[in-house]
């Protein structure tokens, strides 16, 4: 049997432990014998390769070790993002029953025009609002091919720049740092290949079929200030059919279906500018989803239908937070100190152990059930809501003092950037980059004695010799 280096530490540490350890591909050093060179690719005898094999035996366990070390930082790491979402999660959920948001609701008399949601400062009122344009992303097209597979241009070589900025009375100004550029080939000057190249720059680019065949298309991100410019050196016929000039627009080879726009509301008499459909501020603790252009009047109401609600939503994202921290402690951060930490204060400030607040909770139909998760009793929490809606909400959400309010400042400093989440996560990034160098320095000192160890006994063998006062090496 013959093998290579690459085959032999394979062999030596398994197929999956050499992968982890020195990555694909990875190649050795060179080492020169009386017998010649022997590269990693060299093909050694059976005997040569046992010889080897035998020698770096004892390392064996050091890489088991660091190969546990680097999956438990790597577990860790990533069982932390999914504690910090988590988190994110009912953070958010929690700040939006904060202040009215448990008994304030919206509407909008044009559905078509756009929805409204309440959240924690959203004040009872009426509100007349304008949507005079509606946010759009650019959409490009280029010129139609028979398939999928045409190319476009000649093939020579060319560097495709892309711009984003805004496109105003004084022409198109590129936004700073946005320039990213694409080389396209004979390799990628297909339909799919330019697709391909553009997504990796970042562009929304794909091959749409046409009237007539196929053709790219570029769809941008909402907002007047993502207007996308394309510029095209070295291949003129790659130019003439890719290039854009938003000052120009008839000039180059992509034709603008849509402009990127802002959207543009008036709320109360106000104007608004948005990159987005989506706009806060306008109306104080409300979130406007725009639909369409028109007028529409939201009324934003003291809605005590609404406390039975996001007092379920409230029980239920405490309990999917549970779940998941339930499900972490006993996988990727089984005795985490982070995740202790937190899961103990949450638990402090949702205690239903018999105190005052625990009483009031029950009081309104919620209470721990056999598996630790909260229980609501909708029955008991709607008859509550009819005989003192407001107390109701105020064990929720009660200047500061409510319990969606205690947890939302909770999470708010436990996930912040320098909160203890953030700094656990951190940690183990660090620890997990100081395992990688390790693991590096291990491969090319492995690989290299490998390689001197191979070279030596190759060239014993054809002189030979047995070579037993070589096999102290390892």
């Amino acid at each position: 049997m013959v093998t290579n280096v690459s085959n032999m530490l394979a062999t030596q540490y398994g197929t999956n432990a050499f992968t982890t350890l020195f990555g694909a591909g990875t190649t050795g050093a060179t080492g020169t014998g009386t017998a010649g060179t022997v590269t990693n690719s060299t093909a050694l005898s059976a005997t040569v390769a046992a010889r080897v094999q035998q020698a770096l035996a004892p390392q064996q366990n050091n890489i088991a070790l660091l190969n546990a070390s680097l999956a438990s930082s790597q577990t860790r790491l990533s069982g932390l993002g999914q504690l910090q979402s988590a988190l994110d999660v009912f953070e958010a959920l929690a700040e939006s029953l904060a202040g009215a948001g448990v008994s304030t609701s919206a509407s909008s008399s044009e559905t078509g025009v756009l929805t409204a949601v309440t959240g924690a400062a959203a004040r009872p009122g009426q509100y007349k609002v304008d949507v005079r344009q509606l946010a759009q992303g650019q959409v490009l097209n280029s010129g139609t091919s028979l398939s999928a597979s045409s190319t476009l241009g000649s093939g020579m070589t060319a560097t495709v720049e892309l711009e984003w900025g805004t496109l105003g009375t004084d022409g198109f100004q590129a936004n700073a740092g946005t320039a990213k550029t694409v080389t396209i080939d004979s390799s990628n000057n297909t339909l799919e290949g330019i697709a391909a190249a553009l997504k990796d720059a970042g562009v929304n680019a794909t091959v749409v079929k046409a009237s007539g065949g196929y053709a790219l298309q570029i769809n941008g991100e909402e907002g007047a200030a993502r207007t996308l410019s394309i510029s095209v050196s070295g291949d003129p016929a790659l130019k003439a059919a890719l290039g854009f000039d938003p000052d120009n627009p008839r000039a180059g080879g992509m034709a603008q279906a849509q402009a990127a726009q802002d959207a543009l509301v008036s709320v109360a008499g106000k104007d608004y500018t948005s990159s987005t459909n989506t706009i806060t501020g306008a109306i104080e603790g409300t979130t406007l989803t725009l639909t369409g252009e028109g007028e529409s009047k939201v009324t934003i109401t003291q809605d005590s239908s609404q406390i039975a609600k996001n007092v379920a939503a409230f029980v239920k994202g405490y309990n999917d937070l549970s779940a998941k921290l339930a499900s972490l402690q006993d996988g990727a951060l089984d005795g985490d100190p982070a995740l202790a930490r937190v899961s103990a204060q949450l638990a402090a400030l949702v205690r239903l152990d018999g105190s005052s607040s625990a009483r009031a909770l029950a009081d309104v139909g919620i209470s721990r059930g056999a598996d630790g998760m909260l229980a609501l009793d909708d029955i008991k929490l709607k008859a509550a809501i009819a005989t003192d809606a407001d107390g109701v909400a105020k064990l929720f959400t009660n200047e500061g003092r409510g319990l969606a309010d205690r947890i939302d400042a909770k999470l708010e400093t436990l996930t912040a950037e320098n909160g203890l989440v953030r700094r656990a996560q951190d940690y183990a990034s660090r620890d997990l980059e100081q395992l990688s160098d390790r693991r590096a320095r291990m491969a090319q000192t492995l690989t290299i004695q490998a390689q001197a160890l191979a070279t030596m006994y190759t060239a014993q063998e054809q002189m030979g010799g047995t070579g037993m006062m070589l096999d102290w090496w390892g």
